[in-house]
């Protein structure tokens, strides 16, 4: 049993640092020192890749350019939707008010429908930044991940602050890294850092492979629970082990 924060930073070559997770069901914002999550720095925000799947769903139901378009809004084609032409945007109220500041983006659905994106391609990442888009109270996820800084100790602060990782599917976006990085260095303005972030090409399967890493090396056996006490304890055997 090992968190998916830390495994993301493993795969990473890191046992100390943040880890900005954003996901299939759920983000979060892990900070880890020496292999230890800590705690009262864990952050956790509803809004992940399942969300903006719907969120884009509702944006092309409503889009007066695509009435033929719910039939074919499958979530397989959602998610391609979502995986091949959706971005962040740096700039969200600017590029709004700029009509020609998206680029259209056309896309064949397997029964033969052509969909138009328009300003939903950066309209359905946004909620990751802008909860309230869905109608969820909590900050965004820079806003969680700024907070998590604030709260670990200041001298472990500054060893972290050098190693913010991103990582899981739905931190794959376009633009997602840029406007990470852009967000967190507006609210430490007058805090005397800069603040850059981490992103591998291969982070949407970071925690895998930071798994896969992790197992390998004899100090995690004790994390381990075997085959053959899973087969004779069962799956709940976890929350006693551990």
């Amino acid at each position: 049993a090992a968190n998916t924060g830390l495994l993301s930073l493993c795969a990473h070559g890191r046992v100390t640092g943040l880890a900005v997770e954003a996901g299939a069901a759920v983000s979060h914002v892990t900070a880890v020192c020496e292999a230890q999550t800590l705690s009262k720095a864990t952050r956790c925000l509803g809004v992940a890749g399942d969300q903006l799947s719907w969120h884009l769903h509702r944006l092309l139901r409503e889009s007066p350019t695509e009435p033929s378009a719910p039939p074919a809004l499958t979530k397989k084609v959602l998610t391609q939707l979502k995986e091949q032409y959706c971005y962040v945007s740096l700039d969200y109220e600017g590029d709004l008010q700029e009509i020609g500041s998206h680029h259209p983006a056309r896309f064949q659905t397997p029964d033969g429908r052509w969909i138009t994106l328009g300003k939903e391609r950066f309209c359905c990442p946004e909620p990751l930044f802008r909860p309230e888009l869905l109608h969820h109270s909590c900050p965004g996820l820079h806003r969680l991940a700024w907070q998590s800084l604030r709260a670990v100790p200041e001298h472990v602060r500054r060893h972290i602050l050098g190693n913010i990782v991103l990582s899981g599917g739905s931190s794959m976006f376009p633009g997602f890294p840029e406007r990470m990085c852009l967000e967190l260095n507006s609210l430490s303005r007058g805090a005397g850092v800069h603040i850059e972030v981490l992103a591998n090409p291969k982070r949407g399967t970071a925690a895998w492979a930071g798994g896969s890493m992790a197992a390998s090396l004899t100090s995690f056996r004790h994390t381990w629970m075997t085959k053959g006490e899973y087969q004779e304890h069962g799956a709940q055997y976890v929350h006693t082990k551990f």
